[in-house]
């Protein structure tokens, strides 16, 4: 089977291209910089040159393929927007593959989609879901709401360095879950014809709440935090100066997320029977807190080992200085 992987340099798409690899398929993956994806060349992935913005070069990277995951998502800093890429180009994807006659299709969208009408991502994510549903192709879609390791730059590393860490009140518990289980599920679809044309919820064990993260990285760093709190109005109202302007577009549409967040409304969804279709066991699933742990204990160890170095060598240009003054 060769598998081509769309968005394999992004945060889960480089999970999925290295699970994939790690099985034995033979992996071919989309990009737009073949230079910044020639760590994907390093693990024995094909690179291909092209662009969802640009439909004239899906055919080509198409060519001999026999599964697709779409793990390819816009980015605040993208200068197109949510809707050329997560829309226009997912349309013209999908409709690339359906001419090709890809025989699975597997796309990644958002937990509780369509109860957002209102955040442009969500709503998008939605549409997405049912144009793939109508294109005839074999597909399986999975939704994940959030990946443990955006929380490293969002709690752990402020609270190290003694940064603020930056929270909207009392927010929705979230559910996350490690990008590398949630690439697990992704291969394991393509082999199980239970999944095929249909929709899972890909999410962890538990739901945690901003306070409850800061507090675990607390403890687990022997350090206390600085949480400030962003009032959603104060968001609301930078979403729409935003708005003002053509580069601030998809920071506006990502600024939308927080209404999402706002409700209260945990974003979990019961796993068992998931777990019980993919074949996969949930205890070899990795919790927050033992990503959480993981992390810390090697970043402490790695500081630890800094303030040996540092006072090794002062010691040592004491030793050497003839004279004190």
């Amino acid at each position: 089977m060769t598998l081509l992987i769309v968005g394999a340099t992004g945060t889960l798409g480089r999970q999925v291209a290295k699970r994939a690899l790690d099985e034995g398929y033979q992996v071919r993956c989309l990009v737009r910089s073949p230079m910044k994806a020639a760590f994907l060349k390093e693990w024995g992935a094909e690179l291909v040159r092209g662009d969802l913005c640009n439909p004239q070069t899906l055919p080509a990277a198409l060519e001999g393929v026999t599964a697709v995951i779409d793990a390819a998502t816009s980015r605040p800093t993208d200068s197109l927007s949510i809707k050329e890429v997560d829309w226009d180009g997912k349309v013209a994807l999908i409709q690339a593959c359906a001419k090709a006659g890809v025989e699975r299709f597997i796309f990644f969208s958002l937990l509780d989609a369509e109860k957002y009408p209102n955040v442009p991502l969500m709503e998008i994510k939605r549409c997405t879901e049912l144009f793939l549903a109508e294109s005839g192709l074999n597909y399986t879609i999975l939704r994940p709401c959030g990946f443990l390791q955006g929380l490293i730059g969002q709690y752990a590393i402020p609270i190290l360095e003694g940064q603020p860490v930056w929270v909207t009140g009392d927010t929705s518990p979230i559910a996350y879950m490690d990008t590398q289980d949630v690439a697990k599920f992704a291969i394991k679809a393509l082999s199980t014809p239970e999944t095929e044309k249909k929709t899972f919820p890909v999410v962890g064990s538990r739901a945690w709440g901003a306070y409850e993260i800061v507090r675990l990285c607390e403890r687990m760093s022997g350090r206390d935090s600085r949480v400030s709190r962003m009032p959603l109005g104060l968001l609301r109202t930078v979403r729409r100066i935003a708005r003002f302007f053509q580069w601030g577009w998809n920071v506006s549409d990502r600024l939308a997320f927080a209404e999402v967040l706002a409700t209260g409304k945990p974003l979990i969804a019961p796993m068992d029977e998931v777990y019980s279709v993919f074949g996969l066991n949930p205890q070899e699933t990795t919790t927050l807190e033992g990503y959480m742990q993981e992390y810390f204990s090697r970043i402490m160890k790695k500081l630890k080992e800094i303030d040996f170095e540092k006072s090794k060598n002062k010691k040592q240009v004491k030793k050497k200085m003839p004279f004190t003054f």
